[in-house]
């Protein structure tokens, strides 16, 4: 089963957002704002058969699939060939980061990039990333799944030299209004542990990133178990689980995105983001 958020006009104001299946070339509200708010209802089960009003699935106006979630929690330095293009040793222990929700768009909504005074080293990152489906803490490698709703995309928007100002990734990785997420969520009973699904990025049309889930340094169960020894997991939690290699800090020169560059990131099984990118004020 795939879920998403979208947006839907009404009428001269603000565009209200609803939960959504997919259900072959449409999508059926499901009667919460998110899917986010569907899962703090411990409405997934329900959502599979429910009805509601139907809309054709070509053209809709995707809003972050999770558009508040209480964590966005990012794992560094994840994927094996990453970790080798950056000249680095495989981590003992995950690396966790976090972002704001101010930093989440659409699957197809502009990425505001930095003003040009202020960086022009912003660089793409395509991630699997994890949503929680249920409140999770100090859970067993078997258990896992039982607390995991499913998998989307997700762009870990790198702000390149703010992140490399400090020791400390926040300010480099939070940039509003650059981050997208969606456009769906394919379920953990189609997915599992999300391993073995192809992963890729094109700028322009232009291939950057081609990878496996399986090249996961540390994969879902690993992250999901030891990230609850710290904290309880809630339902529309994200985990992006790290980026594989062809990001453009690690080319030779390296590359960044530039104001008209339109970025692709595509996962097997749940689906393409695809932005623009525009310069902010």
């Amino acid at each position: 089963m795939q879920l998403g958020t979208i947006r839907i006009d009404s009428g001269g104001n603000e565009a209200r957002t609803a939960a959504v299946r997919v259900e072959g070339e449409e999508v059926v509200e499901l009667g919460y704002g998110d899917v986010g708010e569907l899962l703090r209802a411990d409405a997934l089960d329900d959502s599979r058969k429910a009805d509601g009003a139907r809309l054709p699935l070509a053209g809709v106006d995707w809003a972050p699939l999770v558009t508040a979630p209480s964590k966005i929690l990012c794992i560094g330095m994840n994927y094996a060939d990453h970790i080798a293009e950056m000249g680095n040793e495989p981590p003992t222990y995950p690396t966790v980061f976090s972002k704001f929700t101010s930093s989440l768009i659409g699957a197809n909504d502009d990425i505001h990039l930095p003003a040009a005074d202020v960086s022009v080293m912003n660089d793409w990152e395509a991630e699997l990333c994890v949503v929680i489906g249920s409140p999770c803490r100090s859970v067993t490698p078997d258990s896992v799944l039982d607390y995991v709703a499913g998998y989307t995309a997700f762009n870990d928007f790198s702000v390149r030299d703010w992140q490399k100002r400090t020791s400390q990734f926040l300010l480099g990785k939070s940039f509003e209004h650059c981050s997208a997420l969606g456009p769906v969520m394919t379920t953990a009973d189609v997915l599992g542990d999300g391993g073995g699904l192809s992963i890729g990025s094109q700028v322009n049309g232009v291939e950057k990133q081609a990878s496996n889930t399986d090249q996961l340094v540390f994969g879902v169960i690993d992250l999901v178990v030891e990230i609850s020894k710290a904290l309880t997991l809630l339902p529309g939690d994200l985990i992006a689980t790290g980026t594989p290699g062809g990001v453009g800090l690690a080319r030779t020169p390296p590359e960044f995105l530039e104001p008209g560059d339109e970025l692709a990131i595509t996962i097997d099984q749940i689906g393409e983001i695809r932005n623009s990118c525009v310069r902010s004020a």
